[in-house]
């Protein structure tokens, strides 16, 4: 009996403890959910990342699906996941739908500032991310707010045709990951799973950001190694301009979010993490393969590594302090390295001919 009645305390904690971490705000007279996830490890102030999910998606779902507790843990980020209200046909946001009057770009922004009482939030660094629908709303976001966000980067999610009639309220950091083959989004801006226009394509997009963020018009383009059998490319176009542009292309992509560098060549939270944090593109692949001489992946790397030269070299990675924390000769072809000694951070990787790059070490 004794043991029965700890079993039944035991299960009645972890599901008061599951239920604990759904919050609420009430926003317009309506109770708003959200999930929060805050780094075990963490210095004076965090920085912030919104996760917006897809139509008719939810918060404990994506929470399964991602495990927000070990991003947090990993980036040292907190992670807030705010639910979208039921509109009658699942949940949805309001990313300029001419038939809603929910607010939920003030509902976001009103949950930071909350937010930003409970914790201590760093209000320099706002970062919003989003998928299918959700990247429909981290563009309204960029929109609105892009003078309290510090980037964004929206996947598989376009800007509404009414949307696309306002002005950006301050140039704000992009990169927009999109498949060519996406039936549901289109990159072309329509929907074969719905059979409508959904908004602008993603040609249009850039336009629209090159503009706003007045970028220049040739971008860099570089291609992420082909590691895996996976079917897809994935290309990077970066504009330089007040506010950084970027454009992850992905080749036979459909509508998915590719989570895994070791089944994917990318993983897409950490290139989105990986542009947060440095800003800076190219460098990650080959542009074209008989002209690079420096090569490295995956990037971010969790230690074990690829780095290819088109000569013998000595290879020093520095940290953003100048110090060399790790040296070897490499000889022309691919080189394995392992950078498990190095703390997390970010690295320059230099040749003994001058090229650098720039890596992430998670």
């Amino acid at each position: 009996m004794r043991k029965t009645n700890l079993l039944i305390l035991l299960l009645l904690s972890m599901v008061l403890a599951a239920q604990a971490q759904i919050q609420h705000i009430e926003w317009q007279g309506v109770q708003r959910d959200y999930l929060v996830k805050t780094p075990a490890e963490f210095n004076e102030t965090m920085p912030v990342l919104y996760f917006l999910h897809g139509l008719g998606d939810n918060i404990t779902h994506l929470d399964n699906e991602f495990h927000f507790q070990q991003v947090a843990d990993e980036f040292g980020w907190m992670m807030v996941v705010p639910q979208a209200l039921n509109e009658g046909n699942g949940t949805m946001w309001n990313a300029y739908l001419t038939y809603s009057t929910t607010d939920d770009s003030g509902f976001l922004m009103a949950l930071l500032d909350s937010l930003s009482v409970q914790y201590p939030v760093n209000q320099d660094s706002v970062f919003f991310t989003g998928f299918s629908m959700g990247g429909f709303m981290t563009h309204r976001m960029a929109i609105e707010h892009g003078d309290r966000i510090t980037a964004c980067a929206p996947v598989s999610g376009l800007i509404t045709s009414p949307m696309s009639h306002f002005t950006p309220v301050a140039p704000v950091k992009m990169l927009h990951i999109h498949g060519t083959n996406d039936p549901v989004v289109g990159y072309d801006g329509n929907s074969q799973y719905f059979g409508m226009d959904l908004g602008l394509s993603v040609d249009e997009i850039l336009e629209y950001w090159k503009n706003a963020n007045h970028c220049v018009d040739e971008p860099v383009i570089d291609t992420f190694p082909d590691l895996h059998n996976d079917g897809l490319r994935f290309i990077r176009y970066t504009y330089g301009g007040d506010a950084e542009l970027q454009h992850i292309k992905v080749i036979g992509g459909n509508h998915s979010w590719y989570h895994s560098d070791t089944q994917y060549d990318i993983s897409y939270l950490n290139e989105i993490h990986r542009f947060f944090v440095t800003g800076s593109g190219g460098n990650v692949g080959l542009t074209e393969p008989q002209t690079t001489n420096l090569c490295f992946w995956p990037n971010p790397t969790s230690g074990s590594c690829n780095v290819s030269v088109d000569a013998d070299s000595n290879l020093e990675v520095i940290d953003l302090h100048g110090r060399v924390m790790f040296k070897r000769d490499v000889k022309k072809g691919v080189n394995q390295l392992d950078l498990r000694v190095l703390p997390e951070g970010l690295y320059i990787v230099k040749t003994s001919e001058g090229k650098t790059m720039k890596v992430m070490v998670k």
